[in-house]
């Protein structure tokens, strides 16, 4: 899926991947809101009680000591809260506004009878994770990737309500955080691997283009891009160039990017006997519309034949297209290679019978989402405002 600075960054609903522009929340203290009809209210439970009086009663109550003399220097004004804190409050309070709109329970309804596909990447926050995976079972039917697969064979749609929970990259939190929660809950999922790095510490570029950029590295095809864009800069660049500017950021930052333990071979098996099919995310993630054509087949056939031969002689069969970059040729390799169905990542729902199976549209979502958010997300009004705004 689209990368931008790590998956421990905020997805917006812009880019899959790249610093946060709206996609979440800072926290969360619960999940998305309920079916049809269900209250708008906040869910997850709430703290009741009475207050308990503390120190004396009324009538003992001392007298009031003297005001001290007024301090004729003026103390310091209350420091405002920074930019990124006031943004979050502001997103907060639309999310919220959303959540409770009129509009809601009408989305709602109209989800049951369509395909939501969530697009994670890592488990940043176990327990908001938790909360929201609970909330699923609750309000929806989670399906595995199989279902989605025999609906497109026989033609026969899903049943209503089906949400298939995803995650792009292979982060090693889908194992560490995550699995454990899909399988108390008894949630299949399916997660999308960028092979090159299975069994290694090499990061995502798109974190590493982003450390090394805010460490002093320049590159030519970024000399006019502050550090902050750079990753988003770098997406739209021809792959070649986009790689010539990571081999110059690495020349001429300061300091290395830090190490990620990645995934295993082994690990791969352990998610898809627990549940999780796993499926190719292309060799290296690149934008693949970026792509000369042979780069595009190198990409999918190298990613096919690892994964073929990780999975014990298994081949994949679903494939997500990193940053949600569609491409005819990639069509054309997927269909020759046997694959029966391909995701987006365009924040929007897709019908409970796909009619584009190679591009099965996703909903952007990660573990850090407040409550208020998934439940728009999850009934549809989030991705209907964020498209009327022009999000892409």
């Amino acid at each position: 899926m689209p990368e931008g600075t790590a998956h421990s960054t905020a997805h917006s609903t812009g880019t899959e991947h790249g610093p946060s522009t709206g996609t979440t929340d800072a926290t969360a203290t619960g999940t998305a809101g309920g079916r049809a009809g269900e209250p708008a209210g906040r869910g997850g439970g709430s703290a009741t009680g009475t207050a308990t009086r503390t120190g004396p009663a009324p009538s003992e109550a001392p007298a009031p000591a003297a005001a001290p003399p007024e301090d004729p220097t003026p103390g310091p004004a209350p420091a405002a809260a920074p930019p990124r804190a006031r943004l979050a409050g502001r997103r907060a309070t639309v999310d919220a506004v959303l959540r409770n709109s009129p509009l809601q329970p009408l989305f709602r309804l109209a989800a049951t009878r369509r395909l939501a596909v969530l697009a994670y990447h890592g488990v940043d926050d176990p327990r908001v994770f938790a909360l929201q995976m609970e909330r699923l079972v609750r309000v929806a039917r989670p399906v595995p990737l199989a279902a989605v697969e025999e609906a497109v064979r026989t033609g026969r749609p899903l049943p209503p309500r089906s949400v298939l929970v995803t995650f792009d990259d292979g982060d090693r939190t889908v194992l560490t955080e995550g699995l454990p929660v899909l399988t108390r809950l008894g949630i299949p999922a399916a997660a999308f691997v960028v092979t090159d790095l299975i069994g290694g510490d090499q990061p995502f570029w798109w974190a590493e283009a982003a450390f090394l950029a805010a460490h002093g590295g320049t590159a030519r095809n970024l000399a006019d891009c502050p550090p902050g864009e750079a990753v988003r800069r770098m997406k739209t660049l021809p792959d070649g160039e986009r790689r010539a500017a990571l081999a110059e950021l690495r020349e001429s930052a300061r300091a290395r990017a830090p190490r990620q333990e990645q995934l295993t071979p082994a690990d791969l098996l352990t998610l898809t006997r627990n549940g999780v099919a796993v499926g190719n995310h292309t060799a290296g993630h690149p934008c693949l519309d970026r792509c000369e054509g042979g780069t595009v087949r190198d990409e999918i056939r190298r990613a096919h034949d690892a994964l073929t031969g990780w999975l014990g002689g298994e081949a994949p069969t679903a494939f997500a297209y990193p940053n949600g970059n569609v491409d005819p040729r990639a069509d054309a390799e997927l269909r020759l290679l046997g694959y029966r169905t391909g995701f987006l990542f365009d924040h929007r729902h897709d019908r409970l019978l796909p009619p584009h199976p190679l591009r099965i549209s996703r909903l952007r979502v990660n573990s850090t989402t407040g409550r208020d958010r998934f439940d728009t997300i999850l009934s549809g009004l989030h991705p209907a405002v964020h498209h009327l705004r022009g999000g892409s």
